[in-house]
């Protein structure tokens, strides 16, 4: 069908560089062309409208079969931001959409990890309030941490995670100092049995639940750096958190390339709000996702973001989709 409009006269030419009317050759007003035009662009347009949408059903259609195809990525799927979706429906999901883990849970849910043939690439050690900056804290974080080492290590995956706890009266100087030697009575296990680890920053600036810490120690990178320094261990490592990191420093690809020696793990997230990793956020993640794969990183990558709609699994979908690079 074609878009162009009908005119009588067989004899159509472009005005001349005088501006000539065209009235004189064609026969057709000035005002008679517009509207001629106007309905040919509008025609034109609908058509581009119906053609976009048709490509965006058959995106959506291609999306719902979509699986990790590139696989430079390692990805991993936080489950506490699921909740509460049963572990089974989660690992399933996660597994077909090419996922190779499933993170945060209880030793008690590995087993069906391991029947969709998924890991837990990150264990966990103890909570992030009471931490290893206040030496009163010492004990019972050391126990939860050999517990979480020893069974990490039993089931063959690699990481457990570690906090420094509130700040409250600590200057930095004795939170270190402190978080030094809590870790030193366990990363000789942690050596032993060949688990790493990690030190993860989170962000103060934010004063909503599970979006933002204030009052937290570790909240920048050279901290948890400084930590690892002093540690003097090839297991003590850092979580590399993109989300914590754009929302208290930015410069993220700097960061991860600058500390790529001390990171072994990394979690995504969308900015602001602890979102998808959709449009409405600011981070380029696929630009970030090629920037770890350059530094030569073979750890994983846990999608640890709060799905923001009711179809979690297609907030994944997107997620993972973004981050296959």
């Amino acid at each position: 069908m074609s878009c162009q409009p009908r005119i009588e006269s067989n004899s159509i030419q472009s005005p001349d560089r005088n501006g000539t009317s065209l009235a004189k050759s064609t026969g057709i007003s000035r005002r008679g062309w517009l509207a001629a035009a106007g309905t040919a662009a509008a025609t034109g347009a609908a058509l581009n409208v119906l053609s976009a949408g048709q490509a965006t059903a058959a995106d959506d259609a291609d999306s719902l079969g979509w699986k990790v195809t590139k696989g430079q990525i390692n990805q991993s799927v936080a489950q506490w931001c699921f909740n509460p979706m049963p572990i089974e429906e989660l690992a399933a999901a996660a597994a077909a959409l090419g996922a190779k883990s499933v993170e945060l849970v209880d030793p008690k849910d590995w087993p069906t990890l391991k029947k969709h043939g998924l890991i837990c690439a990150l264990t966990m050690g103890h909570g992030f309030v009471r931490g290893l900056n206040h030496k009163e804290y010492h004990p019972e974080c050391v126990e939860a941490l050999t517990k979480a080492i020893d069974v990490t290590s039993a089931a063959g995956w690699p990481n457990v995670i570690t906090f420094s706890g509130m700040r409250e009266k600590l200057t930095d100087e004795e939170g270190i100092a402190n978080t030094v030697a809590g870790l030193k009575q366990v990363v000789g296990l942690a050596e032993k049995k060949k688990v790493n680890i990690c030190l993860e920053p989170l962000n103060t600036r934010v004063n909503v639940e599970m979006k933002g810490h204030p009052g937290y120690q570790c909240d920048k990178l050279e901290w948890a750096v400084a930590v690892c320094d002093q540690v003097g261990s090839p297991r003590m490592k850092i979580l590399f958190d993109i989300y914590h990191t754009q929302v208290m420093q930015g410069d993220v690809i700097v960061r991860l390339r600058q500390y790529k020696d001390y990171i072994a793990h990394y979690h995504t997230a969308g900015v602001p709000g602890r979102g998808d990793l959709d449009n409405a956020q600011e981070i380029n993640y696929p630009a970030i996702m090629q920037a770890i794969v350059d530094t030569g990183y073979k750890g994983y990558v846990g999608q640890e973001f709060i799905p923001k709609g009711a179809d979690k699994i297609a907030a994944l979908r997107q997620a993972m989709r973004l981050c296959d690079v």
